[in-house]
């Protein structure tokens, strides 16, 4: 089937909609981060760079560090953002631009989200690094999707069953990470943990400025929440979006996070940028084996 123009949006030299890239603008190794500054904070390490775009929030290099070719993507905040970068990635390597079509011969990408975040259990360090083992997202991506058969729905009624969740929320749903790419990323020193995914930073973060919460006790029952022993860890905007729609689309993905709060403890990094550094070299290292 021939994807409609519509569908398939494509810039005058060819490249896709929102990303502005070309098939042979990426690598089959994607580090991705909020923000479009962050890009150059990892690519400053490579010992080549073939490829800077950017356009919006969507700022891009590719080049190579220790022998693998590797494509750096900002993709802004959020869930909805996601949505775009995801489909577009996926799009480079999976469409053919010049017929339209989807490929026969479809290509596996290798996502590493490297981010920032808040834990909410005391235990977890600030300026300490987690591995997202599974995520669960308060947003409503996935159920825009035939999204069922990956989600895990044992976890997501327990949650709110414990949360007594409003029905005019977004059913939460659950989605594991890659297993691969979370074993191959493992250090002893690294946390493990469960991640919930907010659709917003003030109010769905229990965040209280001027505007009031729906459900100002939400974050103490996210903290107490325990299904066989797993306990959520900590907050972030993306993990959710990332882990589903990379397998829905056939592709490996996993998230790493700089905690640089405890929101329980009420602790925030005092060398926030030291922490993203420290996560930055590690992760590229590990790259370097993959």
């Amino acid at each position: 089937m021939q994807l409609a123009p519509s569908e398939l949006i494509l810039n005058k030299d060819g490249s896709i909609y929102h990303l502005n890239l070309l098939p042979q603008d990426l690598a089959p190794i994607v580090i991705t981060v909020g923000d479009p500054d962050r890009v150059e904070r990892v690519t400053r390490h490579f010992d080549t760079i073939t490829v800077t775009k950017h356009k919006r929030e969507f700022k891009t290099q590719t080049g190579t560090y220790g022998g693998k070719a590797i494509t750096v993507i900002s993709t802004g905040i959020g869930t909805d953002n996601i949505d775009i970068v995801l489909n577009e990635l996926d799009a480079l390597v999976n469409i053919d631009f010049n017929t339209r079509k989807i490929k026969e011969q479809l290509k596996t990408l290798q996502i590493i989200r490297l981010g920032t975040s808040g834990a909410i259990q005391p235990e977890i360090d600030v300026d300490s690094i987690l591995l997202s083992k599974m995520a669960i997202g308060f947003d409503s991506l996935l159920h825009f999707y035939d999204s069922k058969a990956i989600l895990n729905t044992a976890i997501q009624n327990a949650f709110i069953k414990h949360s007594n969740w409003a029905a005019e929320k977004s059913h939460p749903y659950v989605i594991d990470a890659d297993a691969q790419l979370l074993a191959h990323f493992k250090e002893k020193n690294y946390h493990t943990g469960f991640t919930a995914t907010n659709v917003g930073f003030y109010a769905p973060q229990g965040r209280i400025l001027r505007g009031k919460l729906n459900d100002p006790d939400l974050n103490e029952k996210i903290t107490s929440f325990t299904h066989h022993g797993l306990q959520i860890t900590n907050l972030e905007m993306e993990t959710s979006g990332i882990y589903g729609l990379a397998k829905l689309l056939g592709h490996q993905a996993i998230s790493i996070n700089a905690i640089l709060a405890n929101r329980t403890t009420g602790a925030f990094s005092k060398n926030g940028d030291k922490t993203v550094d420290f996560m930055i070299k590690m992760a590229l290292e590990r790259i370097k084996s993959l």
